[in-house]
């Protein structure tokens, strides 16, 4: 399993590198695409327990937030808001109307639609707003890698070292042990990974040094476990491994994105306080 994650990774981190330096539209495709990919399986999930919720227009709402973002920053999100949230009310009254043996329990149909677009779609914008900073493409260089490394650091410490169980309901294998070697890690990640940028940079990039590094690596490996865990929530209940088959080796979209949810929010907010 592990050499089957490390092939696909070597295999699409390089084109995720370019299409995160090409910044536009190839990048707005990139993040569109996960994220809508990860709302079906959100679906998926809630479906497997019965739920009936409305996939097609999930998805389209995320990338409704995905466009909106991308064209007009934050000025549309309250107006996305509210066309998701009517548009998705109005189907599921339908849908309890006239086809109530199959949707018995619209009114939970309706809320898990709505969360659904909303913790995926307007939370995984934030990768487009955080790549739309000055020198954004380093800053979305700087918050990805800090998660793969904390994770890793998390993944091999536990191995080796983990006794203290983090959360046996959610997550059985994570550890104390692992999760803080993660917050080591994340953190030297943060700080090493902006020195480097630094000089690679073709200009300043206003707020990255080695000490903001270090901080920002210190709040995503220590809050994005959170994104983690909460996917771990939602399988749980559905009583599977993982949300789909997209990669092998690394499970479905919403497996992937789990902590950039957590991630693009932290280091947005994170940029606009120290430019």
């Amino acid at each position: 399993m592990l050499k089957q994650r490390v092939l696909v990774a070597v295999v699409l981190l390089p084109i995720g590198i370019a299409l995160i330096f090409a910044g536009g539209l190839a990048y707005l495709a990139m993040v569109a695409f996960f994220m809508a990919a990860a709302v079906w399986e959100y679906a998926n999930l809630f479906a497997a327990v019965g739920r009936r919720p409305a996939r097609g227009l999930m998805v389209a709402g995320a990338l409704a937030w995905m466009l909106a973002r991308y064209w007009g920053g934050f000025r549309y999100d309250t107006l996305v808001l509210a066309v998701v949230t009517l548009a998705l009310m109005a189907y599921h009254l339908w849908a309890y109307e006239h086809q109530g043996d199959a949707h018995p329990e619209g009114g939970t149909d309706f809320a898990v639609s709505l969360s659904g677009v909303v913790y995926l779609g307007f939370l995984g914008a934030y990768m487009i707003s955080l790549r739309q900073f000055p020198a954004g493409a380093w800053w979305v260089l700087l918050a990805l890698p800090i998660i793969w490394i904390a994770d890793s650091g998390a993944y091999f410490a536990g191995r080796a070292w983990g006794k203290h169980k983090l959360s046996p309901r959610l997550s059985p294998k994570k550890t104390w042990e692992g999760y803080l070697a993660g917050v080591l890690t994340g953190t030297a990640a943060g700080a090493g990974l902006a020195a480097v940028y630094a000089g690679l940079a073709s200009q300043p990039i206003v707020g990255l040094t080695p000490a903001s590094g270090a901080l920002l690596g210190l709040l995503i490996s220590t809050l994005a476990p959170l994104g983690d865990l909460g996917e771990s929530m939602f399988k749980r209940q559905a009583g599977v491994k993982d949300s789909g088959h997209l990669l092998p080796g690394h499970g479905g979209a919403f497996d992937r994105v789990d902590s950039w949810l957590w991630a693009g929010v932290l280091a947005y907010y994170f940029v606009l306080f120290v430019s």
